[in-house]
Order: C-alpha cells, then sequence, then structure tokens
C-alpha cells in the first residue's frame, strides 16, 4: 500500500465522535479520529515496512503516526529516526505509546530514554519516562541495570510534583512499570509511590483517574504476576 492509499482509507474511518473524544485526551490536529482497532487490519496487511512507517509518520496526522508507530520495523529505526519522531510527536498518544514503543523496540532504546527525560520539553520528558517503563515491561532483568533503575526512582520523588503535567502522569506510570515487571524493585517502587504520595494530573476534564501507583503494583502482586514481562509493548 502507498501513503496515497493509506491516507484515503484513514479518512474513510474517520468518525468526528471519535475526535471530540480524542481531542480530550490530547491528540491534536491533524487526524481523521480513527479507532484503533480498525488500523489492525492495515497493520496485518502490512506487518512491518521501515520506509512506509516513515513515510507515513511525516504526514503529521495522529492516525497515520499511531499506525507508523504499529508496522514501524523497530530494528531498522535509527537514532537520528526516532529524534525525529520525539520532536514531531505533539499529541499524548504518539508521545506516550508511539514513540515509546519503537524506541523500546530499538538498539537506541536506555540511551534515548535517558537523554529525554532531561528535556526541557514535556512532551519529550513523557516520551522518556514512558520509554523507560517500556524498557523494564520487555527486557529481562538480567539486562537491566537494576542499581539505575533504583537511582530513577529516587529521582521521580524528588522531582514528580514539579515536573510537567504529562511528566508527572509518565513518571507514575514509571514507578509502577518499575515494581510490576521487576521483582528486585517491587518493594522499592512501593516506598517510592508512598513517599509521593497523590499525584495531580490535569485530564481535561476526562474521567481517566491516575493510578494510586502503590495500589496497582499490590494488585499485581495479589495475583501472581509480579515480574511476568510483556513480549511487546506494543497495541
Amino acid at each position: 500500500m502507498t501513503v496515497k492509499e493509506i491516507m484515503a482509507e484513514l479518512k474513510s474511518m474517520g468518525d468526528e465522535n471519535i475526535k471530540k473524544i480524542w481531542v480530550k485526551h490530547g491528540v491534536k490536529e491533524p487526524f481523521f479520529g480513527v479507532r484503533v482497532q480498525h488500523l489492525k487490519p492495515i497493520q496485518k496487511k502490512i506487518k512491518k515496512d521501515y520506509q512506509l512507517a516513515k513515510d507515513l509518520y511525516a504526514t503529521g496526522n495522529a492516525d497515520a503516526m499511531y499506525l507508523a508507530g504499529l508496522i514501524a520495523d523497530d530494528e531498522k529505526m535509527t537514532k537520528a529516526d526516532l529524534q525525529t519522531w520525539v520532536k514531531q510527536a505533539v499529541s499524548n498518544n504518539i508521545s506516550e505509546y508511539t514513540v515509546p514503543w519503537v524506541t523500546v523496540g530499538s538498539k537506541h532504546g536506555q540511551e534515548l530514554a535517558i537523554e529525554w527525560i532531561d528535556s526541557r520539553d514535556e512532551y519529550i520528558a513523557a516520551a522518556g519516562w514512558a520509554t523507560l517503563s517500556g524498557l523494564v515491561a520487555v527486557k529481562p532483568d538480567h539486562e537491566l541495570n537494576i542499581t539505575a533503575l533504583k537511582a530513577l526512582l529516587a529521582r521521580v520523588v524528588k522531582d514528580i510534583h514539579a515536573a510537567g503535567n504529562r511528566v508527572r502522569y509518565t513518571m507514575n506510570g514509571f514507578i509502577i512499570a518499575a515494581g510490576s515487571y521487576v521483582a528486585a524493585l517491587t518493594n522499592d517502587a512501593i516506598a517510592t509511590a508512598k513517599k509521593v504520595g497523590v499525584v495531580s494530573v490535569d485530564k481535561n476534564g476526562t474521567s481517566c483517574k491516575v493510578p494510586d501507583a502503590a495500589e496497582y503494583i499490590l494488585k499485581i502482586k495479589d495475583r501472581g504476576s509480579l515480574g511476568k514481562k510483556k513480549k511487546t509493548v506494543k497495541c
């Protein structure tokens, strides 16, 4: 499929009601309002295509950018590709899901995540913390630097309440991911959550809640799922 063909198909599947909902959730124009479930058949047809993914992302259309993340050949993504993607990710779903997903599957995940969390740009910093969450979710523990992750949890305690809105949200997500996917960090993550306390995030009038990180981790523990890794963070 070509970019032109895909864009025409995405336009035909657009839904104004979905658009209204997603605008409230931080998705920015231009986009058609295509349900993720309707992107899946296109993903299944294409599978992976490095150049097509880059071309779709370059349209700046949030639906196309999300699809680009689903079909990206993560291992072929260069550092320059990922830097371009994160700089163009101005919708919450792209900065906190699409870009981190692809970065986690690339060869540059850890390096870029650490660089991005230092950014003054809220979208880039949020992408960095979301990438860290993805890395702990899929990487075997022996490939993770546990000491460095503990230091990052300590950084969350220090910085979260003064951080940008979406950075607070993704920092909270990192506490949950660290405690849920790395058994060696469970106690540290719970202690971090208790020190942090309530995390306030402006949800723009939506009904979405910020999870209590300690409660969330304990629920994972209660169902016997601590330390169980994901094959992929893409969905």
